[in-house]
């Protein structure tokens, strides 16, 4: 429930109309600083305290994995996932560190923003070098399949691409001239 989390739920809240995340953290201090912050933030967004990772997924439609421990770990387990559940995996960001069971990984439809660099960053790291992945733009340009049923799981295995970011930034930068909003610093 670290600062990742509050931009990944502010996201949520603004851009999609999600009132209610789910929050588990071994550190109760997260939780506490979450709660304040998103109060503050975004006073139509509820933030439930959960007792554990399964109860926080429990019954959920997105589940966002946003961890800073450097390892390998099974944040998520099969037991966990539930039809038609998105997960974002946004945690496993270097080699050597995931959030998800093997399992996990290998029974879901896998989008990347990248694919040479998630393979060595992203959860699919611990995956056959032959284990299938659909690049994110390709589905943005319609030239492959997004979600193709209800009960099927998807996995966006994030680790962050800088060039999208660069051209993210420069899109916002753009319009805030156009708009006459912010200021040279």
């Amino acid at each position: 429930n670290g600062a990742q989390s509050e931009f990944q739920a502010l996201a949520f809240h603004h851009l999609m109309g999600i009132n209610e995340v789910r929050g588990y953290d071994v550190d109760p201090a997260a939780t506490d600083k979450l709660e304040r912050n998103l109060a503050a933030a975004a006073p139509g967004l509820r933030v439930l305290r959960s007792a554990s990772i399964a109860q926080a997924v429990r019954g959920a439609d997105i589940v966002t994995t946003v961890t800073a421990d450097k390892a390998n770990a099974d944040i998520l387990t099969p037991e966990m996932i539930e039809p038609g559940m998105h997960i974002n995996g946004v945690g496993g960001d270097c080699p050597g560190k995931t959030e998800l069971a093997t399992a996990v990984v290998e029974n879901a439809s896998v989008f990347v923003e990248f694919e040479p660099q998630s393979r060595i960053e992203g959860e699919v790291q611990q995956m056959p070098a032959d284990f299938p992945v659909t690049e994110l733009w390709r589905v943005l340009t319609v030239q492959a399949s997004g979600r193709r049923n209800a009960a099927e799981v998807t996995l966006f295995d994030s680790v962050g691409f800088a060039l999208e970011d660069y051209s993210a930034l420069r899109l916002v930068r753009d319009c805030a001239i156009e708009l006459g909003l912010g200021q040279d610093a």
